[in-house]
C-alpha cells in the first residue's frame, strides 16, 4: 500500500563525535545511543505515514545523519543544496540521485551557499534564513528556482543559532512555533505564532508531517503550550542528536508521495 509521504533518511556515522559545532560546546557523543535513537524516530515517521528509505550511509561525513541541509524538496522539485560548511558538500551526490527517482532535480551552484536547514516552507511562502550557513546568493538562487511555481521566498534575520528552523517551524499552514530570542515572530506575519517556553530555547524544531507533529521529549513545557492549542505532538528521544546541533527536521526529507503521471 502506497503511503502519504516519503521520509529519506540517513544512519548515524560513526565519525559523528567529530560533527561541526557552531552555537554548542562539545561533549561526548554516545554513538550507538544515537544509533538507537534514530531507529526510534524511523519508526516513528512509519507510524505517521512515510514510507522511510534510506539513503547509503556516508561514514567520511559526521554530519551526514542530519540529510535535511542537502536539499530542499516541493512537490514540483528537488533543489539540491550547497551546504554552507565545507565538509558537508561530499554527502550532496549520494542524495541528488535518490531524489533524482522521484522529482525534477535543480542545484544551488557556487558561490551561494544553502542550507535546507535554513528554509522553512508554510503553504506557498518559504522563509530562508539569513546565517553563517546560508548567504544572500543562495537566497537570491533559490528564489529563482521556485519563482516558476509560485512560490514567495523571503529572507530572514536569524540571530543565536545555527539555523531558521532551530529558531522557527511550521505547525500548520497557519502557525509557526518560534523561539523569540532568536527570530522576530513579527517575519512571519500574518500567521500566527506560538513562542517557545523560556526555558526551552531550543524547543521550536517541530516535524510536520501532514497533521501530525513529530517533537523531541526533551521540551515538555513547549509541548504543553502545543497542547493548549490543541496539537497532540509524537514524541521521540533526540538527545544524543542534539549535542551535535541536531533535531527531529534534520533528520529526514520528507515529500509527499505524488501519483506518476498519466501513461508511466
Amino acid at each position: 500500500m502506497t503511503t502519504p509521504f516519503l521520509a529519506f533518511t540517513r544512519d548515524v556515522a560513526p565519525s559523528m563525535v567529530d560533527c561541526e559545532l557552531t552555537h554548542l560546546a562539545r561533549t561526548p557523543i554516545d554513538v550507538t545511543r544515537a544509533r538507537i535513537q534514530h531507529a526510534g524516530y524511523e519508526r516513528l515517521l512509519a507510524t505517521l505515514g512515510c514510507t522511510v528509505r534510506r539513503i547509503a550511509p556516508a561514514p567520511a561525513f559526521p554530519d551526514s545523519v542530519f540529510i535535511e541541509d542537502t536539499a530542499v524538496v516541493f512537490d514540483e522539485v528537488a533543489v539540491v543544496t550547497r551546504p554552507g560548511a565545507d565538509s558537508r558538500r561530499g554527502e550532496v551526490m549520494a542524495v541528488e540521485a535518490a531524489l533524482a527517482e522521484v522529482r525534477p532535480v535543480v542545484r544551488i551552484t557556487a558561490p551561494a551557499t544553502l542550507d535546507g536547514g535554513d528554509v522553512l516552507v508554510v503553504g506557498r511562502r518559504v522563509f530562508i534564513g539569513q546565517t553563517a550557513r546560508t548567504n544572500a546568493e543562495g537566497i537570491a538562487q533559490l528564489g529563482a528556482l521556485l519563482a516558476p511555481h509560485g512560490y514567495m521566498v523571503e529572507g530572514v534575520t536569524v540571530t543565536g543559532c545555527l539555523h531558521l528552523k532551530t529558531a522557527a517551524t511550521a505547525v500548520d499552514d497557519a502557525t509557526v512555533l518560534c523561539n523569540p530570542d532568536w527570530v522576530d515572530p513579527a517575519a512571519f506575519t500574518p500567521l500566527r505564532t506560538i513562542a517557545v517556553h523560556p526555558d526551552e530555547p531550543m524547543g521550536a524544531n517541530v516535524l510536520r508531517i501532514g497533521n501530525q507533529l513529530l517533537y523531541d521529549e526533551a521540551y515538555p513545557r513547549t509541548r504543553a503550550r502545543l497542547e493548549d492549542h490543541g496539537y497532540t505532538p509524537h514524541l521521540v528521544d533526540a538527545s544524543e542528536l542534539a549535542k551535535a546541533e541536531g533535531a527531529v527536521t534534520c533528520c529526514s526529507l520528507i515529500l509527499r508521495t505524488l501519483a506518476p503521471p498519466i501513461g508511466r
